[in-house]
């Protein structure tokens, strides 16, 4: 009696680890995402639906950090799908998301880095042209005539002393 009492135990114990441990495997969404991109740079997903642990995804890849939602597309065997979009350019961490056809959401984060590449684009023209000047500039002045140099002229011979020697 005891032997199948701890038959029943065993068993019971057994069946009770068993049953714990893939429903936590179970909920692993197994997918990549671009870790750290430079604004307006490529960000690449993808998704191991086919492995046992994934899933397949029941709508877009969606993140405020792209320019436009991911959607996945089959890539190959083992129910490999991915897609990729653009990352906007203002720096900053971030998170994407999907939903899964089983009814899970698979979430990862993503970060933005450094400085937005130099744009390509022209710079706008003002849309107001500058006004012209409305006062007619001023001609100059004529010079006015140099001042003689010695205020009083000289009348008579220059005296330069009284004629004798020294």
């Amino acid at each position: 009696m005891v032997k199948k009492t701890l038959i029943g135990l065993l068993a019971a114990s057994a069946a009770t680890l068993a049953l714990s441990a893939p429903a936590s495997a179970a909920d692993e969404v197994w997918w990549s995402l671009t870790r750290q991109v430079e604004p307006g740079g490529r960000i690449d997903a993808q998704v191991y639906s086919g492995l046992g642990h994934g899933c397949t995804p029941a709508g877009p890849v969606t993140s405020a950090g792209f320019t436009s939602p991911i959607t996945m597309a089959g890539m190959g065997n083992w129910g490999r799908m991915g897609g990729s979009t653009t990352a906007i350019r203002r720096p900053g961490k971030y998170t994407a998301s999907f939903p899964c056809s089983d009814g899970r959401k698979a979430v990862e984060s993503f970060t933005i880095t450094g400085t937005p590449p130099p744009t390509t684009t022209k710079p706008q023209q003002p849309t107001t042209k500058p006004k012209p000047p409305t006062a007619k500039p001023k001609p100059p002045k004529p010079a006015k005539p140099a001042k003689p140099q010695v205020a009083v002229k000289p009348a008579g011979a220059p005296q330069t002393g009284d004629g004798s020697r020294s």
